[in-house]
């Protein structure tokens, strides 16, 4: 019995000194206890996600990683020495290279790059206006005839498209037929001048049908048989397709009215999408391929023309006009095309376009200066390509960068950042109150 007493007195006395063996080690890692060296632990932070914050060690509840301490001083978990600290920009942290690896780090180079460069877009094409006609009478009257009578129809120049009854114009030609036969009867006038004032006054008949429409032929047709034309007739001026009638037999008619409208489309044009980054290296006057996928394997060439002068309402782009002929008629209004531009780009200092964050007014890259030192260098940007950024002031040629795992970088040093910023101030209280005791 003496002895189960001894037994259990030592089992309590060792569980006694156990428990103030695992107090002490937990009070000393408490958040804002110092570790050894000295160093004030502020919190724990998830290294995956730095948002998450613990006032204690531990396991992280969202990806089971262990917590890493942050301290007062803004280092890491294995410090900098203070010798190396000093000699880095303000704003420098230090990832260890297993953080590196586990939120994948990657780099890419500031470089000068320039020469020439070819980048695609998308484009359609489209009628060119210049190569539409509008078929019209220049007098008031009434359909009789229409030979063309449904859009989509294909016909040749000078093409017969219908015919005008117009009261003016016939008793216009009545009005010839009187003044040549007045100019006739004064050939052998003894009167002087009477003939050439006949003449004058059927010139001045033949000009005015002329303008409303009548060809040299259809004129001396009349004169030559003595009859008025009591229908007129209305040819095309272009070969084409007919894209919209408003003809039909019996309805009215006056100079406004667009009885055809004809398109060429013999020529063509392509407006291209092209970003507002690409747009300043495009040139009037150079070429581009087209490619089509209604026409796989066929390779056409475009003039470009102009570049419209204000940006898409749809999307940040703005539409690069590009002429080109239609070989075979082959491309039809509407088609999507696809534009490929080669473009001459002057040399410029450029980085990956993922290394830049863009806050707005302040962009940021991350530029590595070795054992796991970053520095957040603020940057002026320039023009942008598909993939790199120009750099305008902040960066020197040669100069490693971050592009990939910056996002996490950046939020890790704005974490720090504080805690640094409020460390200072509370040792530098400290310092006042110690000074006034």
């Amino acid at each position: 019995m003496k002895a189960a007493r001894t037994i259990a007195v030592t089992v309590l006395i060792a569980a006694a000194f156990a428990g103030g063996y695992i107090y002490r080690a937990v009070r000393s890692g408490a958040a804002g206890s110092p570790e050894k060296g000295g160093r004030k632990i502020l919190y724990w932070v998830d290294p995956m996600h730095p948002a998450y914050k613990s006032d204690k060690p531990g396991i992280a509840p969202d990806c089971g990683m262990k917590l890493e301490p942050v301290y007062a001083d803004g280092g890491g978990a294995q410090p900098a020495s203070p010798d190396a600290m000093s000699t880095m920009p303000p704003g420098t942290i230090q990832v260890s290279p297993e953080k590196q690896q586990l939120i994948g780090v990657k780099y890419g180079q500031a470089e000068i790059r320039g020469g020439t460069r070819t980048f695609r877009t998308v484009g359609r094409v489209v009628i060119d206006e210049s190569r539409i006609s509008r078929v019209r009478t220049k007098v008031d009257g009434w359909v009789d005839q229409v030979f063309v009578d449904y859009v989509g129809q294909k016909i040749q120049k000078n093409a017969a498209l219908v015919t005008i009854y117009s009261p003016d114009m016939l008793a216009a030609e009545r009005e010839m037929l009187l003044v040549a036969k007045a100019a006739g009867g004064t050939k052998d006038n003894a009167l002087p001048g009477a003939f050439d004032q006949s003449e004058a006054l059927l010139q001045a008949a033949r000009r005015r049908l002329e303008l409303w429409g009548l060809t040299q032929a259809q004129i001396n047709q009349v004169l030559r048989t003595g009859e008025p034309l009591r229908n007129i007739t209305l040819y095309s001026t272009v070969a084409g397709y007919v894209t919209d009638i408003r003809a039909t037999p019996g309805s009215s008619v006056t100079p406004d009215t667009d009885l055809y409208t004809v398109v060429d489309t013999s020529q063509v044009t392509v407006l291209a999408d092209v970003f507002e980054y690409e747009v300043s290296n495009i040139r009037i006057g150079e070429r581009a391929r087209v490619f089509l996928q209604a026409l796989p394997g066929k390779v056409f060439t475009g003039l470009i023309q102009y570049v419209q002068p204000q940006v898409d309402a749809t999307s940040p782009t703005y539409k690069v006009r590009l002429d080109m002929g239609n070989p075979g008629l082959a491309l039809k209004p509407d088609m999507y095309a696809e534009v490929e531009f080669t473009v001459d780009v002057p040399p410029r200092l450029t980085v990956p376009a993922e290394a830049v964050l863009d806050a707005g007014e302040r962009k940021v890259v991350y530029v590595d200066r070795g054992n796991g030192f970053f520095e957040p260098r603020q940057v002026r940007t320039g023009a942008r390509d598909s993939d790199r950024v120009e750099i305008l002031a902040g960066l020197k040629a040669g100069e490693r960068v971050v592009t990939s795992g910056n996002f996490l970088i950046d939020s890790e040093s704005q974490l720090k950042a504080p805690a640094a910023k409020g460390a200072s101030k509370e040792i530098a209280t400290g310092l006042g109150d110690e000074g006034e005791k």
